[in-house]
Formats: structure tokens, C-alpha cells, sequence
């Protein structure tokens, strides 16, 4: 089974969505299962993995709601309060919906730079695996040091670090990427999603080599067990279409065994995220 590991949907609505600012025109329009679905089967891919792209309980369910209509939509990576005072009743409801596989929570657009280990949200994080959920961490590269922090009080929680941790591509930024990617590496219950990276390029101006330092660093310290691709459809429009996403990890890993192709291409994933039960 091919798997693309991340992408979103979303009704656009700009009151909601002040994240997709005026440089991003393309993105300010719905994108919905009808749209991705012949992209998937243009590249070889049975389904997918939808992702939150709202912190709210509704967008969680608009999202199940899609996967119960769509059975391409493998799973869902939605979001809940983990502050909650009653976050383990949520959990509990939440672990009735099948396709409910994990959540994440958009780390990258908060200000506390210690945010990953305050005490209510590690409550939060620490009742996941009772009901068999993952955890999606969303971080910019100054924010990976927490990171580390974060995972180290977790050995037994399945967590897949988004984007690669964004290094700074367009700008040839990798020494402090490294040095943290090779620490989180390092933690078996950590996997990573080969993703997003187009839009951490110039986005004008990037070609297939750009990545393969990035691609060959993570592939080298995470091995091919737990590396997953995605997409980050329809985000990654802003650089380049489904297609392009596709050839850049393709060309970077031709050197890949054909059993190590599957496991990136979404064998890996559906382990991840459990598909298989």
C-alpha cells in the first residue's frame, strides 16, 4: 500500500485561516477529497493520512467526517486540547472512531519557547498510548532542542516528527538541523515525515538536488524503518505541484533497494499509524 503520510483539507474560510496570508493566493480556495483523489491515482498512491490544519474539536471531526465518506482517507491526524482538565474522557471518546489514529498540535505557532514540556500538556501526551494514538510534532529548527527534551520523557509514546523539523533549505542552514536531528534520531519510538520541504526552498527558484542533503542526513540517521513520505498537498503548491513533491524524494533515493522504496512509500506509515488493524 502507498501511502501519502501528510496532507490537509479544508473548507477556506480567511476569518479562520489568517495563517494562508496574501502571498499564498493558491491556497485560498477549497481543497477536498475530489481534488486530491486523481492526484493520488496519478502517482501511484492508494490512499492518504489527513492532517489538522485548525486547532479546534470541529476540524477534528469535519476530518473523520471525510474519512468515514472517503475510503481513501486512511486515517486521520486530528487535534484535541491535551490541556484539557477532562482530557482523558476525550480520549476515550475519541478512541471509538477507527480511523482516528493520532494528534497534533501546531507547536510552531507558539510563543513559549518551553510550551512541549508544561506539565498539563505532558499530562495530555502521557495518556496517548493508553489508547493507542500518536503524536505529530510540528516544530520550527530553533525549536528542536525542546524537542529533545520532550521525547526523552516519553520513550514509550509513538511520536513522528513533521517536515523533517523544517531545516532551512533555501538558505543552506544545516549544522544546528543536524546536530538535533541526529539526537532525536537516536530515540526508537521517533519516526520522521519526509515532507513539506518545497516550501522551506526557495520556492521560485529550487531544484532536485536542493533536498538531497536533507533527504540522505535523515534517511542516514532514522533509516529506512521509520521515514515516511507526504506530500503536505495542497500546502506544497506553493512551490510545486503533486507531481514535482513526488520527484523530489523519488530522484533522492533511487539508490534505495525496492523493499526500502515500500517501507518509505507508506509501509512504514501504515506500521505508524496502525492501518493494518
Amino acid at each position: 500500500m502507498r501511502i501519502d503520510s501528510h496532507q490537509h483539507f479544508w473548507h477556506f474560510d480567511p476569518i479562520r485561516d489568517t495563517w494562508i496570508t496574501n502571498e499564498m493566493q493558491i491556497l485560498k480556495k477549497d481543497y477536498l477529497p475530489k481534488d486530491l483523489l486523481p492526484l493520488l491515482k496519478e502517482n501511484n498512491l492508494d490512499g492518504c493520512i489527513a492532517v489538522q490544519a485548525d486547532q479546534t474539536l470541529a476540524e477534528t471531526e469535519f476530518l473523520l467526517r471525510l474519512a468515514d465518506e472517503n475510503e481513501f482517507i486512511k486515517a486521520v491526524v486530528g487535534w484535541v486540547d491535551l490541556r484539557a482538565d477532562n482530557i482523558a474522557d476525550q480520549l476515550k471518546t475519541f478512541s471509538s472512531h477507527k480511523k482516528l489514529k493520532g494528534f497534533r498540535h501546531i507547536v510552531q505557532s507558539e510563543s513559549d519557547e518551553r510550551f512541549l514540556l508544561r506539565d498539563p500538556f505532558c499530562n495530555g501526551i502521557s495518556l496517548l498510548k493508553n489508547y493507542g494514538f500518536t503524536y505529530d510534532i510540528l516544530v520550527y529548527p530553533h525549536q528542536l532542542e525542546q524537542v529533545i527534551d520532550f521525547i526523552e520523557k516519553f520513550p514509550d509514546q509513538p511520536f513522528v516528527l513533521d517536515h523533517m523539523g523544517k531545516p532551512d533549505i533555501e538558505n543552506k542552514k544545516s549544522w544546528d538541523w543536524e546536530n538535533a536531528l541526529k539526537e532525536i534520531a537516536s530515540h526508537e519510538n521517533v519516526y520522521c515525515k519526509i515532507s513539506g520541504l518545497v516550501t522551506e526552498a526557495d520556492i521560485n527558484d529550487w531544484n532536485l538536488k536542493d533536498f538531497k542533503l536533507y533527504i540522505d542526513f535523515v534517511l542516514k540517521k532514522f533509516g529506512t524503518d521509520r521515514v515516511m513520505f507526504g506530500s503536505d498537498w495542497p500546502v506544497c503548491l506553493l512551490g510545486a505541484d503533486f507531481r514535482e513533491v513526488c520527484e523530489i524524494l523519488e530522484s533522492n533515493t533511487s539508490y534505495l533497494t525496492n523493499e526500502e522504496k515500500q517501507k518509505l512509500w507508506g509501509g512504514n506509515a501504515a506500521t505508524f499509524y496502525g492501518l493494518h488493524t
